[in-house]
């Protein structure tokens, strides 16, 4: 149940939902989202970043927290960990145990290769599993690659690598049918015929769904089909350098036991980057929809290799976050609530942006009216009403339950009826836009160091379309196996060292770094404190 002090604005809110059902919100011009979000949006606060000192990036903008990490002390030195005699020796090693990582593990496996997935915490802990809404792909006949091509690249403010969305909408379709062949059980209407439908910044129905478990049931299908293929996969290990031979290639790396600490070699002719996201850094004091290890790992182990970064400095902050009740405070509203019919509206119940903008704009819209004063206070800021029982008024009744039934659970949980009731929300910060630079092949700069998923940056541009994370993690996914596979039968390596970690420790030296930090950062650190003079609190 909501509290007492919600009441006026949820009795406003319910007395015009049957208006605001049937209301059709107009678009903002061009003009009008450039100002909402240069106004309200936190990526263009040019407070909250700094200017990197060191690395391929010297001299370009990122978020105070990313700084520090990419800009900290290597947790080992050369000396620390036997390079001679690896504990493994494979062609492809895989860091990452998400979509993207087990993509790449099955087409790797595909084309021959002696595959190992390492991963921080169990396999499929990852944003991917939490990912609700749906994947796109143009695979309808009012719809085309090209009109998607369109949409992606449009809602990443045209500052996406062409090459990348090219081969992000045109093997979409096979993917979606890749997934169904394995087993993926998406929404099918009476004939079989894959439901699909609208997000944010779409213009065709190309959403596929499962529910609103998708991520859950995608995640679910490559980790079965990695298991079926007996692909070896160490749990609870993560990588904390990236190991180089004499000949600059990446050639293996350092992992650690995250129970007991041990350290231990592995040596690959391939290494792919798959390790997600950096929700749990926190940028700005923003609370986060993702998974517990998305602490940008990959950016730092690949920046400190040598590979560049692009982009680095964007974030998404998704603009339906949850903002009461305090249990479950940040975690995703899906934008599949959006698409089904209900109204983002204010504190007296009025609609103040159309529901379907690209994320960044209705983000940055909530923002600005709640800047304004008319959003409902809560005890960390503000929120706004996402009217949910509108979308059983326009589809019937029982849709909510039918449609988003995870979303629906999580709330009733709380005592909140979201077929009845709407859901306060405000923007959480959801995905990392900018990440390593790749080719179409989904190599970095570094030769042999592959990256793919959300650790890359240039698919996206500068802000994300609902639906195209899944389908980069599949796609890019996919591919860097593929590459990998194939690259792997060609590669000699040479002797292994970390002479990068030596040589970035210098460049720190000579840049005037001074900084107790060591990265990757692994784990976000939430530690609850008790002293005789200020009791109870929480520290990050």
């Amino acid at each position: 149940m909501y509290p007492e002090s919600y009441q006026e604005s949820l009795k406003k809110v319910a007395e015009k939902r049957e208006a605001n059902a049937f209301a059709e919100p107009r678009r903002m011009t061009a003009e009008e989202k450039e100002q909402v979000l240069a106004e309200n949006h936190p990526d263009y606060r040019e407070d909250e970043f700094e200017a990197l000192k060191v690395g391929p990036n010297k001299g370009e903008k990122a978020p105070h927290e990313l700084a520090a990490m990419l800009q900290a002390h290597a947790r080992i030195r050369p000396g620390d960990v036997d390079l001679e005699h690896p504990a493994y020796d494979v062609d492809v090693l895989i860091l990452g145990g998400g979509g993207a990582g087990c993509s790449a593990a099955i087409e790797a496996d595909e084309a021959g290769a002696d595959v190992l997935i390492a991963t921080k915490l169990r396999t499929g802990d990852a944003n991917t599993m939490m990912a609700e809404g749906g994947i796109q792909a143009a695979d309808k006949e009012n719809d085309s690659p090209a009109q998607h091509f369109l949409d992606a690249f449009g809602g990443g403010h045209f500052m996406a690598k062409k090459e990348l969305v090219r081969k992000l909408v045109t093997e979409a379709p096979a993917d979606i049918k890749w997934l169904n062949d394995l087993g993926c059980e998406f929404d099918k209407d009476e004939s079989g015929r894959m439901v699909t439908t609208h997000g944010g910044g779409t213009s065709r129905k190309r959403m596929h769904a499962c529910k609103d478990y998708t991520g859950a049931e995608i995640m679910r299908t490559l980790r079965d089909e990695v298991l079926n293929r007996q692909i070896p996969i160490l749990e609870f290990t993560a990588a904390i350098e990236i190991i180089k031979d004499d000949k600059g290639q990446a050639a293996g790396a350092v992992l650690i036991n995250m129970e007991t600490l041990e350290l231990f070699v592995v040596k690959a002719k391939c290494v792919i980057l798959a390790t997600g996201g950096a929700g749990r850094m926190h940028y700005q004091g923003f609370p986060t929809s993702n998974h517990y290890g998305a602490t940008a790992d990959g950016l730092v182990l690949g920046y400190r290799a040598g590979a560049k970064l692009l982009y680095q400095y964007t974030l998404q902050y998704h603009p339906t976050g949850v903002a009461y009740p305090d249990q479950i405070y940040g975690a995703l509203v899906t934008e599949k609530v959006r698409s089904l019919g209900a109204k983002v509206v204010n504190k007296d119940g009025d609609i103040f942006v159309h529901p379907l903008e690209t994320r960044d704009v209705e983000a940055a819209a909530i923002i600005r009216e709640c800047k304004r004063g008319n959003g409902v206070p809560t005890e960390h800021g503000y929120g706004v009403w996402l009217d949910s029982p509108i979308i059983d008024i326009k589809n019937g009744e029982g849709t909510v339950k039918s449609r988003i039934p995870a979303m629906y659970r999580m709330f009733e949980k709380r005592g909140i009826d979201i077929s009845k009731e709407p859901m306060l929300v405000y923007p959480t910060l959801h995905y990392q836009n900018g990440g390593l630079d790749i080719d179409t092949n989904c190599m970095t700069g570094v030769p042999n160091l592959f990256a793919a998923g959300e650790v890359t940056g240039g698919v996206h541009g500068t802000n994300r379309l609902m639906g195209n994370s899944l389908l980069d993690v599949i796609v890019f996914g996919r591919d860097a196996g593929k590459a990998a596979g194939a690259r792997c039968k060609e590669v000699e390596t040479g002797t292994l060292n970390l002479d990068h970690v030596e040589a970035f420790e210098k460049e720190l030296r000579e840049a005037g770094i001074e900084t107790d930090l060591v990265s990757p950062k692994l784990l976000p650190k939430y530690v609850r404190e008790r002293t005789v003079l200020e009791g109870p609190g929480i520290i990050q």
